[in-house]
């Protein structure tokens, strides 16, 4: 019998984690775990995961999903969750090159032959956005986000709300629908004001107007405005959807592939989702193995409608870029603001395997800045 005979992981620039898994037959799958600002925890929780899967039926995905969630007795959260999306999405990418087929293909097959995407821009600190959006045009997107501000205090002065405002202004008049990333830096005080002021300009959506923790408030939110409202980046399986969609608090979820158990548990997170009749939009800002498992996602799921796409994203680097790592980046080519159907078995994508061990020699420490305020206190980044 044909089982899973090897695993090994990879820190490579600029802040992601490949994982590799090996069948005794050499059959070999690529997931990615990445989780930014904690891949050594990662590593760490991968070590128990191999524990549990050397010797197992790589077939037995589901199995091999469930014993990785259930057996440890503590469950979910970002580390553990982590980890084993990127071992579902290796034994998925195994399975369909055993078959000789694209994941999609195994979860009842398209129902699009063509992805939407979206591209970054303006930084963690955005400046110079309309002629950033005007270079995404250019490069064949029809659509963008950006960080919606800076840091802003919990409650901090009305003014700061013209800023962001005029910044949608400008991408707008680019001609680019343009997502708004409140990237939990908006408290309560302020969010309700900035979703307002934004609301005229007609904002494609509105992520993490408030953090995931507090539903109550994003649904009071929800019932005060007709832009919709996206959030899950920071949601990590099923149960913690749950209690956003018994609310109503959400129009939009964004599952990790990397963070929300892989390609398994974001197909189940949305199904779920259309029961509520809320769209899925997957959160990527992340490298090309986590691309390729979303768009397996989307070509197959109902109520999928765009992908993030971190093309040149600030995160980046030019040696270490979306395509870095890939053998053929053209499964990534943009027209008219959407990607094809990747057709290539498993993932769909190819990966320079040598590259990457040679990146991996010096494994990053990617961490996110600390900011403060005026007074020293800190804020959200």
């Amino acid at each position: 019998m044909t089982s899973i005979a090897r695993i090994e992981w990879f820190l490579v620039p600029p802040r992601w984690l490949f994982v590799r898994v090996e069948t005794s037959d050499g059959v070999v799958g690529w997931g990615e775990a990445s989780l930014e600002g904690f891949a050594e925890a990662v590593a760490g929780a991968l070590e128990h995961i191999k524990d549990r899967l050397i010797g197992h039926d790589p077939d037995r995905i589901e199995d091999a999903w469930q014993m990785c969630h259930r057996l440890g007795f503590y469950r979910g959260g970002p580390v553990l969750m982590s980890a084993i999306s990127g071992i579902d999405q290796a034994l998925w990418d195994i399975k369909g090159q055993r078959l000789g087929v694209p994941v999609w293909q195994m979860l009842g097959g398209k129902v699009r032959d063509r992805v939407d995407v979206y591209a970054w821009i303006g930084g963690d600190r955005p400046a110079d956005v309309a002629e950033a959006a005007a270079r995404r045009k250019a490069q064949g997107f029809r659509a963008i986000k950006m960080n919606g501000t800076e840091d802003l205090g919990w409650l901090d002065s009305p003014s700061r709300l013209a800023e962001p405002v005029e910044r949608l202004r400008l991408v707008r008049e680019t001609g680019m629908d343009a997502g708004i990333d409140f990237h939990g830096r908006v408290h309560r005080p302020m969010a309700r004001q900035l979703v307002h002021a934004l609301e005229p300009l007609g904002p494609l959506f509105i992520e993490e107007p408030l953090t995931s923790e507090h539903p109550e408030a994003i649904a009071q939110l929800a019932g005060q405005t007709h832009v919709p409202l996206a959030l899950g980046e920071r949601l990590y399986s099923r149960w913690d959807f749950k209690r956003l969609f018994e609310m109503g608090a959400v129009d939009i979820i964004q599952p990790d592939l990397s963070h929300a158990g892989g390609i398994s548990e974001v197909r189940r997170i949305a199904a779920m989702a259309e029961a509520y009749d809320v769209a899925v939009a997957p959160h990527c800002p992340l490298g090309p193995l986590a691309l390729a498992a979303c768009m397996q996602i989307a070509i197959a799921t109902p109520n999928f409608v765009i992908q993030e796409m971190s093309l040149g994203i600030h995160y980046n680097r030019a040696d270490a870029d979306l395509a870095t790592y890939l053998e053929d980046d053209s499964v990534f080519a943009i027209e008219n603001g959407s990607v094809a159907a990747l057709t290539g078995p498993g993932l769909g994508v190819r990966i320079n395997e040598a590259r990457v061990r040679e990146a991996a020699r010096d494994p990053h420490r990617w961490r996110n800045p600390a900011w403060r305020g005026p007074d020293g206190a800190l804020r959200e980044w």
